[in-house]
């Protein structure tokens, strides 16, 4: 029986071993692998998971979202310094605004966290959205397979509080964690955007000082809207704390919700259930970004592109129809091929 070649190189297959030994060269590597656009790498990638995929599924993935101001990124470096004082590896998936013209990391993740950037225990990714909805990168589901084959138990995901398609950070992790502050004009700024009935605890940062009374008001306020919510994860209710990520306040109690909800979830079977949705819904999501790189790298839609287009924004034509024409076109074309052939 004739064996498949590996797509993988020798320099590739280096890369797996030191993915798997922890090398924070090779982990850094990988992710770019995963990350790339380019037709060239789309093997590479897909059989570097391949490998990858049996040493994966044992950390806790925690989502982090908020408005700006909530202090995420203060949050999570306080947050991740006292889980690696436990012991534990803490790796953070950081989704940044993308620039409108290069799409490119236009924050500074690791001077915002400069604690977890010096801690060996930790690993940061700065990665762009890239103007996917959601506010996370196309590539985070393979990022946090790639993290948790490094050996990294704890997978932080912040994102860029993109409002009502926080969605799909949901879609990603186990946990997810909304961080709100007081005094922003609103005490339930979550709220109209949808986030709180996805959220697993919601966190008034900033409780130090003058804020703390503000603080605890809020968190008694936001207590009793959510009797009126429907819980984001069956069995489990929605817990609201109080924290300084400043001073560290409340922190060891994050985590110990944190705990409390994966042991709950774990016993009852809905743990491993949400992760098995997500699997289908890693499916999907690769199908329709597969399917829309095909049509827009076929040879029909690229000509017939610009005039339909232009018709489009001269408004002449309803997008839905001109969608429905390139459509036709790129299925047309296939259709004669397979019959050529």
């Amino acid at each position: 029986m004739e064996q498949t070649a590996d797509p993988l190189s020798a320099d590739e297959n280096a890369l797996v071993k030191g993915v798997l030994a922890g090398d924070r060269a090779a982990l850094a590597r990988a992710i770019t692998l995963v990350e790339s656009a380019a037709p060239q790498h789309k093997n590479a990638a897909q059989a570097l998971l391949a490998r990858l995929l049996p040493h994966t599924g044992q950390s806790i993935r925690v989502g982090v979202t908020g408005p700006p101001g909530a202090g995420k990124s203060t949050f999570i470096d306080t947050f991740g310094c006292a889980l690696t004082e436990r012991g534990h590896k803490v790796a953070v998936l950081a989704i940044d605004p993308s620039s409108a013209l290069s799409r490119g990391s236009i924050l500074g993740d690791k001077t915002r966290m400069e604690g977890l950037s010096r801690d060996p225990k930790a690993f940061i990714r700065p990665s762009p959205a890239g103007g996917v909805l959601g506010g996370v990168a196309g590539a985070t589901r393979e990022a946090i397979l790639i993290c948790e084959a490094a050996r990294f138990d704890i997978i932080i995901v912040e994102t860029v509080g993109a409002g009502q398609n926080e969605i799909t950070l949901r879609s990603l992790v186990d946990f997810l964690l909304l961080l709100l502050i007081t005094g922003a004009g609103d005490e339930l700024q979550g709220i109209k955007k949808g986030v709180v009935e996805i959220a697993d605890a919601i966190v008034i940062n900033k409780a130090d000082g003058d804020n703390i009374a503000r603080a605890k008001a809020a968190r008694a306020q936001m207590e009793r809207a959510l009797q009126l919510v429907a819980p984001a994860t069956d069995g489990w209710s929605t817990r609201v704390l109080t924290a300084s990520a400043l001073h560290g306040h409340g922190i060891d109690q994050i985590w110990e919700v944190i705990s409390e909800f994966k042991a709950q979830t774990q016993a009852s079977g809905a743990f491993e259930k949400r992760r098995t949705e997500q699997r289908r819904a890693w499916l999907h999501s690769a199908l329709e970004r597969q399917w829309r790189d095909v049509l827009y790298g076929h040879e029909a839609v690229q000509a017939a592109l610009p005039q339909l287009e232009a018709a489009v924004m001269a408004g002449e034509l309803p997008a839905a129809a001109a969608a429905e024409e390139l459509l036709r076109l790129a299925l047309d074309c296939g259709s004669r091929m397979s019959t050529q052939s």
